[in-house]
């Protein structure tokens, strides 16, 4: 087993490894109401690229949102690449992961927390009182779970409809990550907060229908009220390069993340025990997180020499990485935000080029065709990931044609300025409504 730290060991949320410059933050205009019915999808997508009603659409992404975060990222530019004038009027509430997680397990009683929120929120309402000009709908970016009471208020006073791109629960992602076992009665009142919350926009939006059900299930919220976005990646940032390994002989599968638990990174380590003897092929996961502990323990206890773990590394090296894989895997954990979801890695394997090996499920299955698209194998069974990646180590074709195809279907539907359109058909969607 092999270890190495990145002089550069910044962490990260989801799947990226590395910071992006913060977006400039600007204000905006003003807000209307009216009564909006909720469309299914199918009306959604059926909804024209541009409306002469709307020949310049103009938004404001509201809120404390997470700008650097990949998902607003990908969205505010990708409406702003089909034509739409984005204005954002944003404000910091929280400095990290780990100081999220800190105000859940009990920061939130300190009256410095308190003190810290309404100066925050003072001074996003300057901002708004501040704004100038007209746009046509407030959006509140992810995670918005506190900020969409505030837009629902404003949005009522300006008179303009409210749109809220969910993204992920954070009352899923807090029972996921066990907090519930030391906070439960914060954490319900976090699942009751978050139920309001879904209630307050005129749209929601999410990246797949199985989360959506989730929503229905859990929170009594229709799936008929969200719109479908994917997540996508940034095709400007993961684009195909050349691989510079100059080795042959040696068949090299990567993992990059988190290491959080629907990522089943355990599996990935259990996947290369069994294919320890094979000195062909090789692991190297790249990152940190919960998992990491118990990764480098069975890795040492198999006393494993065909994996490496790297610490956090710069855009430009993980890149590089992912350039000189043979194989990218995704994730292979079983918990509902892995089965619900199609990871960043997935989409950002196929944006390179790459031959991408996840786990299966509906969400994932949904977006890429198995064996055509992507490849895909049994979750949470070391087992049969160790036995899809010598199926795909001897099978170098089948990994030109994943490679090729997905690559093809990621450009079709999950670059950022396809993504836009997406997401602009379902804002105009909404204006259309309202104005019939």
């Amino acid at each position: 087993m092999e270890i190495y730290n990145s002089d550069q060991a910044d962490k990260f949320d989801c799947a990226l490894l590395f910071r992006y410059d913060r977006v400039d933050i600007r204000c905006l205009p003003t807000f209307s109401r009216r009564d909006v019915t909720c469309m299914s999808f199918a009306q959604h997508q059926d909804v024209p690229q541009d409306s002469p009603q709307y020949p310049s659409l103009r938004v404001c992404y509201f809120g404390t949102y997470r700008p650097e975060y990949s998902r607003n990222r990908i969205m505010i530019d990708g409406l702003r690449r089909n034509g739409v004038e984005v204005f954002e009027c944003h404000e910091s509430l929280w400095r990290s992961i780990e100081d999220r997680v800190d105000s859940v397990q009990g920061g939130w009683k300190r009256p410095a927390f308190w003190w810290r929120v309404l100066r925050t929120y003072g001074r996003l309402l300057r901002k708004f009182q501040q704004m100038g000009g007209t746009y046509d709908l407030l959006i509140v970016g992810y995670p918005g779970q506190f900020d969409v009471y505030l837009a629902r208020l404003l949005s009522w006073l300006r008179r303009k409809p409210l749109v809220w791109d969910i993204f992920m629960s954070i009352y899923l992602i807090s029972v996921e990550r066990q907090l519930d076992t030391s906070t439960p009665r914060f954490i319900d009142v976090i699942r009751r907060v978050e139920a309001l919350a879904c209630r307050l926009p005129d749209l929601l939006i999410l990246d797949t229908k199985e989360y959506a059900d989730w929503f229905e299930r859990t929170h009594g919220v229709a799936a008929r009220r969200f719109g479908l976005v994917p997540t996508g990646a940034d095709d400007q940032i993961f684009q195909p390069q050349p691989s510079s390994q100059t080795t042959q002989g040696v068949f090299r599968v990567l993992y990059y993340g988190t290491f959080i638990p629907n990522h089943g990174v355990k599996t990935i380590v259990a996947a290369a025990r069994l294919l320890a003897e094979r000195r062909d092929i090789h692991f190297e996961l790249i990152g940190e997180g919960p998992d990491l502990g118990e990764a480098l323990r069975m890795a040492e206890e198999a006393q494993l020499a065909n994996v490496t773990f790297t610490g956090w590394t710069e855009p430009e090296r993980l890149r590089q990485r992912i350039a000189d894989a043979d194989l990218c895997l995704g994730v292979f954990g079983q918990t509902p935000q892995s089965l619900m979801t199609v990871q960043n890695k997935i989409y950002e394997g196929l944006a390179m080029t790459k031959p991408v090996l996840s786990g299966d499920g509906p969400a994932v299955r949904a977006a890429f065709r198995h064996g055509e698209e992507i490849y895909l194998c049994p979750r949470a069974e070391g087992a049969a990931l160790a036995e899809a990646v010598v199926h795909l180590h001897q099978e170098p074709e089948l990994r030109r044609k994943l490679a090729a195809q997905g690559h093809a279907a990621f450009l079709a539907k999950f670059t950022v300025a396809e993504i836009g359109r997406s997401y602009k058909q379902h804002l105009l969607a909404l204006l259309e409504t309202r104005r019939t």
